[in-house]
């Protein structure tokens, strides 16, 4: 994304593959994976035309990241697990934006009703799709995303998107917390350069989840017994 003094997430040979430096557990107590759980879904931060279309002012080109993230969006569906999409998106006068605006100026165009906010087509979003809005960098603070998951029995959260250092690692810390084991997708996250997003990979590995590439998850998602909703109507 766009800071303050511009220069948005550029194009760096690597900055959307997942790292293959891994923490040692035994040398620093830390990283050691905890891969499992029942019921997975996942969330898909801050795909939105405004974050993946290289012409918007906080955008970039995620094509590879996108479309990595639809086939595994798909994977999901097709094995019963929910699917789910966050967006930043504030009104108007961007007076629900709060505080975090000033530091980041950019976030001002993404504006509710327009193009910006709406989600990127090539993830191929569904009706059976949740979609989330939120104000700050964080998919858990100010929404019901914690509730949706344990409507859904959901254990394991899988987390996909943009950026690696900003949004993606403030939702997986709080998934952490909110008490999911937690997967990130290396080759389904992007920052602005390769460097903040190979350290934040690094250091989520260590101390919050296992980083793990899309073939994997989709292995790990294939090997879950298939449930359907506990939300989805009778008759559905």
């Amino acid at each position: 994304m766009r800071l303050a003094g511009g220069g948005g997430m550029r194009a760096a040979s690597g900055v959307g593959a997942a790292s293959t430096e891994r923490p040692s557990d035994e040398r620093e107590g830390c990283g050691h994976p905890r891969v499992g759980g029942d019921r997975m879904g996942v969330v898909v931060v801050d795909c939105s035309r405004g974050v993946t279309e290289p012409e918007a002012p906080t955008g970039a080109d995620l094509k590879a990241e996108v479309g990595r993230t639809a086939v595994l969006a798909r994977a999901f569906r097709d094995g019963g697990h929910p699917v789910l999409f966050t967006l930043i998106a504030y009104q108007p006068h961007l007076r629900d934006a709060g505080a975090w605006l000033a530091k980041f100026p950019g976030a001002a165009g993404l504006v509710m009703g327009t193009p910006a906010v709406e989600l990127d087509p090539r993830l191929g979003v569904t009706p059976a799709d949740i979609v989330v809005t939120k104000k700050g960098p964080s998919a858990f603070f100010g929404t019901n995303l914690a509730a949706l998951l344990a409507a859904e029995a959901v254990d394991t959260v899988v987390v996909c998107g943009a950026t690696t250092s900003g949004c993606v690692r403030a939702s997986v810390v709080d998934s952490v917390q909110y008490g999911f084991q937690t997967l990130v997708v290396g080759d389904c996250v992007r920052d602005r350069a390769a460097g903040p997003h190979r350290a934040n990979l690094f250091d989520m590995s260590a101390k919050y989840a296992d980083v793990v590439d899309h073939t994997e998850a989709r292995g790990y998602v294939g090997g879950c017994p298939r449930r359907p909703s506990r939300m989805q109507p009778a008759g559905a």
